[in-house]
């Protein structure tokens, strides 16, 4: 079956939802199109406090609100796996395993993961000690001893972050060595309260059931498994983009990620993108949000050219 709109959305994260809410408003018809829950990552966040406007609120809770908001002016919500984007002329085709949306225009808001170690604990704890975010819970462990997964950019840079609060921070590393940048590591290695783990594989997160005690890794020096007591384990081992049904565009860098200009416009005429899965440094709700907005208003005037 097609289904015609003005504007197609694919994924309903923060981003998405925004878009949403600013393409109906200006008396758009627009779709919303996910595989998954509205929210997306919103909801596997038990605690927010770090968007504007609400001191204490979980992801759930903020992503209904955001739900809510976002179908106000008559967009319409749709369960599906987008498959392809085809580009017929100033005509989109959206493809998923059941229907077709048709559009001159689309926004992309299909966000990224982080990759994820895949070892015992991981997913249980997930929210209850293990994160992938430290500017977004950096603040629930102050205080406290934590460790960073990782030896690249990201994995520093965070710990870095961490340290600012955390009573200790232990970076461990499955090399000798750190893959970061030599001004990360020359401030790493100055910061008294990092220590670094190295030569050691990750095995397993332990818990107390309902919070992260610990984490078990193989000690490849001395050849035997080892303890590490902490709080919290904040794990950057890459994060990926979820563009790959996108490829056949040509709008992505090497990496995955999405190339937009200001106004969120890629370089296909008509085909937007926003939030997580753009070529960015800031990952945020926050970030998300607003590029929301913006992508939702450029739609807007994109449509009024194809009238003119």
């Amino acid at each position: 079956m097609i289904k015609k709109y003005d504007v197609i959305i694919i994924g309903a994260g923060p981003g998405g939802l925004t878009a949403a809410l600013y393409a109906s408003r200006a008396n758009l018809s627009v779709a919303i199109v996910d595989k998954g829950l509205y929210g997306g990552q919103m909801n596997n966040t038990g605690a927010i406090d770090n968007y504007p406007g609400f001191a204490d609120i979980t992801g759930p809770q903020l992503s209904e609100k955001m739900y809510q908001s976002a179908m106000k002016f008559g967009a319409e919500y749709f369960y599906a796996d987008v498959q392809q984007i085809i580009v017929e002329q100033q005509m989109k085709k959206v493809i998923t395993e059941k229907d077709e949306f048709h559009a001159p225009a689309v926004l992309i808001a299909t966000g990224a993961v982080h990759k994820h170690l895949n070892i015992p604990g991981e997913d249980t704890y997930q929210g209850r000690g293990v994160s992938y975010c430290a500017v977004c819970d950096a603040a629930f462990f102050r205080n406290e001893e934590i460790a960073v997964i990782g030896g690249g950019d990201s994995a520093i840079e965070e710990g870095l972050y961490l340290a600012q609060t955390a009573k200790k921070v232990t970076i461990i590393h499955r090399r000798n060595e750190l893959r970061a940048q030599p001004v990360l590591q020359k401030m790493a290695f100055a910061n008294d309260k990092i220590d670094f783990i190295w030569n050691a594989n990750t095995e397993e997160i332990l818990g107390d059931g309902s919070r992260v005690t610990a984490v078990k890794y193989y000690d490849k020096n001395a050849e035997e498994q080892k303890i590490l007591n902490v709080s919290g384990v904040f794990i950057y081992v890459g994060v990926q983009a979820n563009s790959m049904a996108f490829s056949n565009l040509g709008i992505c860098d090497e990496h995955g990620w999405i190339i937009t200009d200001d106004h969120m416009q890629t370089k296909v005429e008509g085909i937007f993108a926003l939030g997580d899965v753009r070529q960015k440094d800031l990952r945020q709700i926050a970030t998300a949000v607003g590029e929301g907005s913006i992508a939702g208003q450029a739609a807007y005037h994109y449509l009024q050219t194809l009238k003119n």
